[in-house]
């Protein structure tokens, strides 16, 4: 009997790791492997709104325990009655943003309200957007084959020659078309030394203004916390059903759910992205 239980774990064991390396094989965007920053802001409606946020923010916490990632919580604004009007939370683990990705839209919800003396049945709205993290510090890998050097002499004002040596440095970056020249020091390899710290501080900031228009981009895909522009329906009365706008998937298994287990809806709309 024992034998049956640990052969039974080491299946599903299995089964697990094999989900989270199916998950993985569809995760191919260069962002996908970074950490994620996931916001959650509830939509019109009061006490009722901000409880439905703080319930969609329980459950990706718990989402974060099951995978083992880590959660830390930079933004929490509470709700004045109960919830939260804001939350921001950055989680770190590979692949959190490729995984989460699939959370951003609006998420609905309909049960009988607990705020209501009347129990009376009430439909919420909360937003969550999930953001790759940008390091505040991108690592600029500088290849010989990718740089053009050229010496020339270096000159002081009318042209007039104050250095008989071709020590100044003109460094090209093929790829980027970016040029920087550096002449103030007398040795050609102090030079070349700071004309690459000056390349490698252009580089830098080039991919961040990269970074910046993808986060721009990403901002344009919000919309609107309402009727019609839901991704996901959470029916908890009269009957239990949460289902996928996009994907389809939908279960009964609302508990499981609320309880961090969404990898099926992942994989659902990562399968619907990828076909």
């Amino acid at each position: 009997m024992g034998e049956d239980k640990e052969i039974t774990k080491e299946i599903e064991s299995l089964e697990k790791r094999l989900s989270e390396v199916e998950l993985q094989f569809m995760l191919r965007d260069e962002d996908d492997k970074r950490d994620a920053i996931l916001a959650i802001h509830p939509g019109a409606g009061g006490t009722e709104a901000c409880d439905w946020a703080e319930m969609l923010l329980r459950m990706y916490l718990k989402w974060v325990e099951r995978h083992k990632f880590l959660a830390n919580i930079l933004d929490l604004e509470p709700g004045d009655v109960a919830g939260i009007k804001d939350a921001t939370i950055e989680i770190k683990g590979k692949y959190t943003y490729g995984y989460l990705k699939s959370e951003t839209g609006i998420h609905r919800l309909v049960r009988i309200s607990p705020f209501d003396s009347g129990a009376r049945r009430h439909t919420s709205f909360a937003s969550c957007f999930v953001y790759p993290v940008i390091e505040d510090m991108v690592e600029v890998e500088l290849k010989e084959s990718d740089l053009k050097m050229d010496s020339f002499r270096s000159s002081g004002p009318g042209g007039q020659n104050v250095n008989k040596l071709n020590t100044a440095v003109r460094i090209t970056h093929i790829s980027s078309g970016i040029v920087v020249t550096c002449q103030s020091e007398r040795s050609q390899y102090q030079n070349r030394t700071n004309a690459l710290k000056v390349l490698r501080a252009k580089l830098y900031e080039m991919k961040r203004e990269e970074e910046r228009k993808k986060l721009e981009k990403l901002e344009k895909g919000k919309t609107e916390i309402g009727w019609g522009r839901e991704i996901r329906s959470y029916v908890l009365h009269p009957y239990k059903l949460i289902k996928d706008h996009r994907s389809g998937y939908e279960t009964s298994a609302v508990e499981k759910v609320m309880d961090g287990d969404i990898d099926d809806f992942i994989k659902e709309w990562l399968l619907l992205k990828t076909s």
